[in-house]
Order: structure tokens, then C-alpha cells, then sequence
């Protein structure tokens, strides 16, 4: 088993904070619309990450540099063991790497310890999994208010925030619904919806349509692209070609090192037309009609 990460042994005690940093202003943006930042949301410099499972070392990867700027759409693939999984953990601020420096808008985060790496995750990344992650007995509109819950956002503004996301991924009508209540493609829509609600620089989508049918992934595929010819920065992980083929720019790993980077648009272009998709997936809620609004 890999170590975990440990928080640094040479910072201080840790100070409470006075105020959540989830507060802060929505990003200026241009004649078009479009969100002007000065720094790239994502800048990685020869990060290296290095496992060690006893007496062996495993190295994941390897001297990886990437930038990915506001308002691009990229998809990172790899085979199984190609490091895409560490990669994202690392994006995701659920590791550090072992050398190498990571910005994430701006901030150093190569240093932070745990606590410092949890708020940063709270402010800047909305995280969207293969398995929706959705607290059960719990509705879609409870689910979505929990990151601004844990920001210490208050309650009717909580509440105000949660309905926005979830009516604009499609969901207004099915608040109140549990997730054994909604169908895979609709979970997911929750889980978009509670990505998006704290206006993170950042949408992390981990395999996010490997559990659904083709229909709903092509609903959560056009929700994707929505947000970002809005504006977002959106990450995806997949293994589907015909998923990446929905970005504008493609990554490849392969034993922990880049391999190939491929763009087909423009940062600031519009996403590609949505193509039907050619997965093969069988939805994971298959007793669960596909009821759309």
C-alpha cells in the first residue's frame, strides 16, 4: 500500500481561520464574456511522485510539466498503471508530489500541508466521480448545499446557490428526490451541479461518464461543454476516445510520462458538436427509468 501523504513536519501549529475561503469574487471577464486570469489555472513543472511500498519505490510519474490555462476543456487518457489516476490526485490536491512544483491558479500548493490542501480543494476544485458519490437518504438539493456547507455559507444562501446549480444542469424539478430516487445520468447531473456551486476555478471529472448509457452520456457530455463555453476550466480523465474526442486538447501518459498533447481548438474556442457516443456502457441504475425534465 502506497504511503500517505503526511503533513510537513516543519510548519507550525495550525491557526484557525476566521472566515471560510470559499468567499471570494467571481473572476473578471473580458468584452466576450470570457474570464481573464492572470495565471494558468493549472501549471505543473517537472513533478515527479514516488510511491514507496516497503522496500520498493515505485515512480508514477516522471518529470511531467503541463499548462492548462482558464477556459480550456482537456481530456488526460492513459492505460491502466500509465499514472493518469496519481496525475489527478495530484490536480485534485489529494497528494503532493515528491519533486517538482504545482500552481493551481496562481498558488503554490507543492508545500501546503493537509489542512491548507482541504481548503484549497473547497475553494478552487469541484470534483465530479465515475461513481456520482452522493450522500444516500439524502436529496439531490441536501447534496449539492454540502460544500457550502462546510464553507460555512449560510443557510438561504446555501439553499438560493444549490437551486441555481441544480437548475442549470437540468435537475429544478427533482430536488427533493433521493439518489436511489434518480436514474445514473441524473445522479450525475447532481454531482455536476454540486461541482459547480461553489464557482471553483476548476471542474475535475474523473471517468465522469464511465456508468452511464450513451444517452446520459451525451446529456452529461453537452452539460460539460455548456460550462465551458461559459467560461470554465474543465479537466476530464477517461479511457474513452470517443469522450476525449469532445475536449480540445488531449494529454496521453504512459508510464508515468507525457507522451502526447494534442490540441484541436483553441483555449477560448467553442467545444466540439457533441457526436453520438459509441460506449457500450450499460447504465448503473438499470431498474431506474430515464425520466428527463
Amino acid at each position: 500500500m502506497a504511503r500517505p501523504f503526511r503533513p510537513h513536519a516543519d510548519r507550525g501549529p495550525r491557526v484557525p481561520r476566521t472566515r471560510p475561503l470559499i468567499k471570494r469574487a467571481l473572476p473578471r471577464r473580458d468584452s466576450a464574456g470570457r474570464e481573464g486570469r492572470r495565471h494558468p489555472v493549472i501549471r505543473l513543472h517537472e513533478v515527479t511522485k514516488i510511491f514507496e511500498l516497503g522496500q520498493i519505490r515505485v515512480r508514477a510519474l516522471l518529470n511531467v510539466s503541463l499548462r492548462i490555462d482558464s477556459g480550456d476543456f482537456v481530456a488526460i487518457m492513459g492505460s491502466s498503471g500509465s499514472g493518469k489516476s496519481t496525475l489527478m490526485n495530484i490536480l485534485g490536491c489529494l497528494d503532493v508530489p515528491t519533486r517538482g512544483r504545482y500552481l493551481i491558479d496562481g498558488m503554490e500548493v507543492s508545500h501546503m500541508d493537509a489542512d491548507d490542501l482541504a481548503d484549497l480543494r473547497n475553494r478552487k476544485i469541484g470534483f465530479i466521480f465515475q461513481s456520482f458519490n452522493l450522500v444516500p437518504r439524502t436529496s439531490a438539493l441536501v447534496n449539492v448545499e454540502l460544500p457550502l456547507a462546510y464553507a460555512g455559507v449560510r443557510g438561504s444562501e446555501r439553499r438560493r446557490r444549490a437551486e441555481r446549480a441544480l437548475s442549470s444542469v437540468g435537475m429544478a424539478n427533482r430536488i427533493q428526490h433521493m439518489p436511489a430516487e434518480l436514474s445514473g445520468g441524473q445522479q450525475q447531473r447532481v454531482a455536476v451541479a454540486r461541482a459547480i456551486v461553489t464557482n471553483p476555478s476548476l471542474i475535475l471529472a474523473d471517468e465522469p461518464t464511465g456508468n452511464l448509457d450513451s444517452r446520459s452520456t451525451e446529456d452529461v457530455l453537452r452539460i460539460f461543454a455548456r460550462l465551458n463555453d461559459e467560461g470554465r476550466t474543465v479537466v476530464l480523465i477517461t479511457h474513452e476516445p470517443d469522450v476525449a474526442a469532445q475536449t480540445k486538447r488531449v494529454i496521453r501518459l504512459s508510464d508515468g510520462e507525457v507522451v502526447e498533447d494534442r490540441r484541436s481548438r483553441g483555449v477560448h474556442d467553442a467545444p466540439p458538436a457533441l457526436h453520438r457516443q459509441k460506449s457500450g456502457h450499460r447504465p448503473i441504475d438499470a431498474g431506474v427509468a430515464e425520466a428527463r425534465p
